[in-house]
């Protein structure tokens, strides 16, 4: 029996390292080390898993928003933390502690079915780009700083970070601060479309929320097979594309409980109540 069924109050997922805060229809979803400037230990990835897992079918999340507590979007892996669990550990363990790690910061997070946004409202190094390459859209704050430092001493941006930053970036700009070090602001990350936007940090929450609020006037089933699709075909060449495409948008228009495209064609050629250029179809009918 669920919680409301029972009488009791829905359950909050997340937990030490990981805070969740529900706000008519976005899940914040807070990384909370601050200490650390939220870097992601093994505790936290774990954490992660269980959050998105109930995120995922939680009707207070409609749009799951990812930021950071304190001055921080994440500082990338804890390596001190990360390394003690894997030493010193079975193949199989550290298998695990890698695994966790990969899983929720690209392969859950950019096929979670909810829209997803990254508000970056701080720092953002090395393994902070891989949650953030995963979500949907992204916002951060002017004063937000990003970075690969780990050039500086020593090591390779491993982890998928690389990857991350060949998603995110042209391979000029990804090659000059994977291989220089030196960091960049929130407005530069902007100009570089590595994120959306760009707004001063006391502006960032009330931005995040408003375009959280447009995404929720979509029609939530086709806004998922949208995002899901676009993943996909990414990888696949333009033949393909088409035959999968063909085939999604009928498996999408079949599945719709709302029957978003008959109501659109209706209220645009029969209704002529609606203008698809000028805004959503009328949804509630």
């Amino acid at each position: 029996m669920s919680d409301a069924k029972a009488g009791k109050p829905p359950t909050v997922p997340g937990g030490k390292n990981v805070k969740i805060e529900f706000e008519d229809g976005i899940a914040w979803v807070i990384l909370n080390r601050p200490e650390k400037r939220n870097a992601m230990s093994p505790a936290l990835n774990r954490e992660m898993i269980g959050v998105l897992d109930a995120l995922e079918v939680d009707d207070r999340c409609r749009v799951l928003v990812l930021t950071g507590a304190g001055d921080s979007f994440s500082a990338g892996m804890d390596i001190k933390e990360y390394f003690r669990e894997t030493d010193n550990a079975t193949p199989i363990e550290s298998m695990r502690v890698r695994r966790d790690s990969m899983y929720w910061q690209w392969r859950r997070l950019m096929f979670f079915p909810k829209p997803t946004i990254a508000m970056v409202n701080g720092w953002c190094f090395g393994g902070g780009f891989t949650p953030l390459a995963g979500c949907d859209l992204a916002v951060a704050a002017d004063e937000a700083n990003f970075g690969f430092s780990e050039i500086n001493w020593g090591i390779i941006p491993a982890g998928n970070v690389m990857r991350a930053a060949a998603e995110k970036m042209t391979t000029s700009d990804a090659l000059y601060y994977l291989m220089s070090g030196e960091k960049f602001d929130g407005r530069k990350a902007c100009e570089m479309r590595v994120v959306n936007e760009s707004v001063p940090r006391a502006q960032l929450r009330d931005r995040v929320r408003e375009i959280a609020k447009m995404l929720m006037q979509k029609n939530p089933h086709v806004l998922a097979a949208i995002k899901l699709s676009f993943r996909r075909v990414k990888e696949m060449s333009w033949d393909v594309s088409e035959d999968y495409l063909y085939a999604k948008a009928a498996e999408a228009y079949s599945t719709d409980p709302e029957r978003g495209r008959e109501k659109g064609m209706n209220q645009f050629l029969d209704d002529k109540t609606y203008r698809p250029g000028l805004g959503n179809y009328e949804r509630k009918r």
